[in-house]
């Protein structure tokens, strides 16, 4: 049975492992273990067994707009809905935080977002530019591929 659960400084080795492909690709942004330890609380993983198969962040960045980061599968347990479930706890962990407004996400994969009523928007329209601090730091910077969509809240 898989149960999600919140993150402890005590899961950074798997959940750095879990990403290792995904980083060397480009497809998930590479975040070191001081980075992912300070934000420790803003991860929940998916557990099967007590076995890290997946995870994401809920980033918070104002009162009105936080964003999903680094959602990850292991490769052999997709398709089964651990990915969506993991999103909508993420999303309702933003209602009961109450951000206001948005959550973001930068994604190689929109269609599974839009599944989930995240809507497509101009890259340009992205709010809080501070966002794009962390798009400096990847691989594909400055030429992104990304697609930016924003889940509505309100």
């Amino acid at each position: 049975m898989v149960e999600l659960v919140k993150a402890k400084l005590t899961d950074i080795p798997a959940m750095q492992a879990l990403v290792v492909s995904e980083v060397r690709d480009g497809i998930i942004l590479e975040r070191n273990e001081d980075e992912v330890a300070t934000n420790i609380r803003s991860y929940v993983l998916a557990k099967e067994n007590d076995k890290l198969i997946g995870y994401a962040a809920l980033h918070i960045h104002s009162s009105r707009l936080c964003e999903i980061r680094s959602l990850i599968v292991s490769a052999e347990h997709r398709g089964k809905n651990i990915g969506k479930r993991i999103v909508l706890f993420t999303l309702e962990e933003a209602k009961k935080l109450a951000v206001s407004e948005e959550v973001l996400v930068l994604t190689y994969l929109p269609e599974f977002f839009k599944k989930m009523d995240f809507i497509e928007i101009p890259k340009e329209t992205i709010p809080e530019h501070k966002i794009w601090a962390d798009c400096i730091k990847c691989i594909h910077f400055p030429v992104c591929n990304e697609v930016s969509l924003v889940y509505k809240l309100s």
